[in-house]
């Protein structure tokens, strides 16, 4: 399978002009499917009262009705690269958007759980593609020598499309009276705040018609007139038309990209490259971060909070993380990747613990559960540290890592198995969570996030290469 992130960033050493107005509106528009992509993911918390009460849901129904976005999500990432490589990276976004339209207007308007989980996984297959692709479009057309920082934008943007969403379901149960109570029109508000994720899906639809087909992509359909002008557009004709030579000259040489490139061709054991890959994309997930963004106003509510406190602790979780995204991104070349990483698992381990800890301290009194004291504080401060932490390190680092520490040669299969890594894992743990958290309890559930993270940080110092300022055809497995 071709990858979508096959060839190289034009780096900027050696450019004629380079136009960042141009590259900042690429930037701004291809991360709008970042902002879906955490819209689409985030809308879910605080609409668990209205589908428990409007499906009948078990624990474990209710868990699989918020995952369902996730096997779509697995899917999407899966079939991306391919379909990218066939129809076009702009092309496969623009389906992307569409699919968020429809499955925001299926999943308000669901009269069943089976209604509403395939709408979901609709909705996932959206997600899934622009999670790959927006980062290899951005890498496509960006220069080199500030990829990491350009690539780290799509994080911003998960974590603002996430809060998004903890807003406007803010406001919207504040207005109706509560999740399930009536709305506009007659339906719950809960159904409103699905539906309202269709505006900026059209406004996603909309701007993508405002940027260009990949480079790479064109070049590879023997569109090189086309490669030229957009390539001449982004860094002058000198560099256009070098760049241009470059990536004919890295296709001629590759030969047909396939599956079996992830094994070495010595020993035909998947290469430690990919495993360094797969240990990134999964332990991104097993360290429960999604569970804090798709079950937070519930799991607040569960240990004394009222729901109006619940989403506006949503809201403040999303601002936190927005910040710290922010500061990765002012880091992350200058740094490197992997101290990140490691900063990362050990302050998570830390504050997962110190939430296992609260949540152990927990009392029933009349029939609702309370933390005491200021355990509820302290609870509360330890989930958010976490969030930075994660959001400082592995949350936007897993994803610029994917995409530039595979070889040319092997990136877009490498993408593709790691990508479906990730959602699959995603899904297990946002599945889990409300079975794990009645049967086990949330002290022992959330100790399983904390020993994850603690493992993730002597995987990552075993595995896991630097890459910072390196070019991407200087990757090697």
């Amino acid at each position: 399978m071709a990858g979508p992130t096959g060839g190289s960033g034009p780096d900027i050493a050696g450019a004629d002009q380079v136009n960042m107005a141009f590259i900042a509106l690429i930037v701004a528009v291809a991360t709008i499917g970042g902002f879906m992509f955490g819209y689409d993911s985030g809308v879910i918390n605080g609409t668990q009262d209205g589908l428990e009460s409007a499906f009948n849901l078990s624990a474990l129904g209710t868990g699989f009705n918020v995952g369902a976005i996730l096997l779509g999500c697995a899917f999407g990432a899966f079939a991306a690269g391919r379909l990218a490589d066939l129809i076009g990276r702009r092309t496969v976004m623009l389906v992307s958007a569409g699919l968020f339209i429809v499955s925001a207007v299926w999943a308000g308007a669901a009269d069943s759980s089976a209604h509403f989980v395939i709408a979901r996984f609709i909705g996932g297959l959206g997600v899934g593609a622009a999670s790959v692709l927006t980062p290899a479009y951005i890498s496509e057309v960006t220069p080199a020598s500030m990829r990491g920082r350009l690539s780290s934008v799509q994080q911003i943007m998960i974590i603002t499309g996430l809060t998004g969403p903890f807003v406007a379901n803010y406001a919207l149960a504040a207005t109706a009276g509560g999740s399930t109570a009536e709305f506009w029109l007659g339906f719950p508000a809960w159904r409103w705040m699905f539906w309202l994720q269709v505006v900026p899906a059209a406004i996603y639809l909309l701007a993508l018609l405002l940027i260009p087909e990949s480079p790479r992509y064109l070049v590879a359909r023997n569109k090189d007139g086309q490669a030229l002008a957009v390539l001449s557009k982004l860094f002058g004709p000198t560099t256009g038309a070098r760049k241009v030579a470059e990536i004919r000259a890295s296709l001629a040489a590759d030969h047909k990209p396939s599956f079996r490139d992830l094994l070495d061709p010595a020993t035909r054991k998947i290469r430690p490259i990919v495993w360094a890959g797969l240990i990134l994309a999964v332990f991104q997930q097993l360290v429960g971060i999604n569970i804090v963004f798709y079950y937070g106003a519930t799991l607040w509510q569960s240990v004394g909070f009222s729901e109006n406190d619940a989403l506006l602790i949503n809201i403040g979780s999303g601002t936190l993380s927005i910040l710290a995204c922010l500061a990765a991104v002012a880091v992350i070349d200058r740094i490197g990747r992997k101290p990140l990483l490691l900063i990362g698992s050990a302050g998570m381990f830390v504050t997962l613990a110190i939430v296992a800890w609260c949540f152990s301290q927990a009392q029933t009194i009349e029939g609702a559960v309370h933390l005491p004291g200021q355990v509820g504080l302290i609870a509360l401060i330890a989930a958010n540290a976490y969030v930075v932490f994660f959001n400082l390190s592995w949350g936007p680092v897993m994803w610029v890592m994917l995409g530039e520490m595979f070889p040319n040669q092997m990136r877009g299969s490498a993408l593709a198995v790691a990508g479906f890594a990730q959602w699959i894992a995603n899904f297990a743990i946002s599945v889990s969570f409300p079975a794990m958290a009645a049967g086990l309890g949330l002290p022992a559930t959330y100790g399983f996030y904390a020993a994850s993270a603690l493992v993730s940080y002597f995987l990552v110092q075993a595995w896991v290469k630097e890459t910072r300022g390196r070019e991407l055809e200087d990757m090697t497995g």
